[in-house]
């Protein structure tokens, strides 16, 4: 049986194409790994399956000599990105059973190359949380320590990477949900430029902040799936060929890595909030990357600690356009005003009441009250309308920096990962998000890597630090993640 635990996708296909591995034993490491941990963790909602038929195919495509980067390479998808035909309920009551009835482009760029998708990942409920505490099937266990979060609101596609049951996976980052996990359970995690990888086939939350990425157990796997999954698609209009900010070329580096500046906001770790563990371990980071030859240049940002609230003002607004399409008649849960019993009246406001009252959660619920009272009569100009005109100083101000340094690097959260049940307000689960939706505000590419640990009752939790840079800069995140992580070329 193979070890998948001691591979990487880039290792994975060298293996496969010199047939020293197949598919269906690559397939069936990652279904062991799942035996033996799923229960536990909960980490997949659903294995597909047909995941035995797809590896099947996949090596009939590598014995005729075709393969493709992803051919054959098991990965795991989050729960809010279609497939035709599975089921997909972004962890939600109202979506139980649903069945989707397209598939979503990023997906199926990756099973044209016959890549082979495992099953469904939890997740926070509507991608709405940072720990995947919210979903309506359990929480996602982390696989360094159970009692802790796995992170959110890919808590799932996270923990089945750092669980070994997967290679890779999809997730969707609307303001940090693909870093935040990757950085609580010690992957890559990559929130591409937005627009850059088509949202057709994507639970919408925040339309103008919702990105899909992968997560990895390395920088080389990451930049592998995100190549795959990008490019302009005709069924997303906010899809487009990121052009950067300064007029330059996509992908020209127009120095060598080593000449590259890495901008540090210091001021933003003079805030209260960030554990000592997190600070300590940001430092020892900055140290490594000088050391690595990288020049290290204190930079101001003055209002990216308006943010989050900038932040939770334009999410909830759009969080509320996008779930009224969840009301009962359409698709998913139909209740009307006996609770928990098929749809049998014509009394359409009790249809709404019922169905959402008890197909959504109580994060939902107050995503979708706060977002519609911004957008009332009376507050919009007052909230939404000034959170945008902010938004605008917010990416002015990244500009600027990025015409003085590369990449702007900070932590990826404030704390490791947290005890299962012990944020019990909304808002310190908020402020876990303090690093990362700033790069959703201004759509620019981000990428989490792990730096560490955090020794926390004998226990090692792992640590992140996030790079963010330039509209369409990836290949800059990858060029210093590579080098920060000793990855070979």
């Amino acid at each position: 049986m193979t070890q998948i635990e001691d591979l990487t996708i880039k290792e994975a296909r060298k293996l496969l194409d010199s047939k020293e591995i197949s598919a269906k034993e690559l397939t069936e490491g990652a279904l062991l790994q799942i035996e033996d941990k799923n229960k536990e963790l909960n980490i997949y909602l659903e294995v597909y399956d047909d995941i035995l038929e797809q590896a099947k195919l996949a090596q009939k495509i590598i014995d005729q000599g075709d393969s493709k980067d992803l051919t054959g390479i098991p990965l795991a998808i989050k729960d809010n990105i279609l497939i035709k035909g599975k089921k997909a309920s972004a962890a939600s009551k109202i979506l139980e059973n649903y069945k989707a009835t397209y598939t979503a482009t990023a997906a199926k760029k990756i099973l044209e190359q016959n890549g082979i998708f495992i099953g469904r990942t939890n997740m926070d409920e509507f991608a709405m949380g940072g720990s995947t505490e919210n979903s309506a099937f359990g929480v996602t266990r982390n696989p360094h320590d159970p009692e802790k979060v796995a992170g959110g609101s890919s808590g799932g596609s996270a923990a089945a990477v750092a669980a070994n049951m997967a290679l890779g996976a999809l997730g969707s980052d609307t303001g940090g949900s693909i870093r935040e996990p990757a950085s609580f359970c010690g992957c890559v995690g990559l929130k591409p430029t937005y627009g850059s990888v088509s949202r057709y086939g994507l639970m919408a939350m925040g339309s103008s902040l919702d990105v899909i990425g992968p997560i990895t157990k390395s920088v080389a796997d990451a930049e592998i799936i995100f190549n795959v999954i990008k490019g302009q698609d005709k069924y997303d209009s906010t899809s487009h060929i990121p052009v950067r900010h300064d007029g330059k070329s996509v992908g020209s580096l127009q120095d060598s890595s080593r000449d590259l500046r890495i901008g540090v906001p210091y001021h933003l770790l003079e805030q209260d909030g960030i554990s000592r563990e997190v600070k300590e371990n940001f430092e020892e980071s900055v140290e490594k990357l000088k050391n690595l030859g990288f020049e290290i240049k204190d930079i101001k940002l003055p209002n990216i600690d308006k943010s989050l609230t900038i932040y939770y003002i334009i999410m909830p607004a759009e969080v509320s356009s996008n779930m009224a399409r969840y009301d009962g008649i359409k698709y998913g849960l139909s209740l009307d005003g006996n609770p928990s019993t098929p749809l049998r009246t014509s009394n359409l406001m009790e249809v709404y009441k019922k169905t959402r009252g008890e197909g959504l959660g109580p994060e939902v619920r107050r995503r979708i009250i706060l977002g519609t009272y911004v957008l009332s009569a009376g507050y919009y100009d007052a909230y939404y309308g000034k959170a945008m005109a902010a938004r605008e100083v917010i990416k002015n101000e990244f500009n600027k920096a990025f015409n003085e340094v590369n990449v702007v690097l900070t932590p990826t959260a404030p704390t490791p990962a947290w005890k299962i049940g012990e944020k019990t307000s909304p808002l310190e689960n908020y402020l876990a998000d303090i690093f990362t939706v700033t790069a959703n505000i201004a759509g620019i590419p981000a990428i989490s890597i792990p730096s560490g640990f955090a020794k926390i009752n004998d226990k090692d939790l792992p640590i992140g630090i996030q790079l963010m840079s330039a509209h369409g800069n990836e290949n800059v995140l990858f060029e210093i993640g590579k080098n920060f992580l000793g990855e070979t070329t």
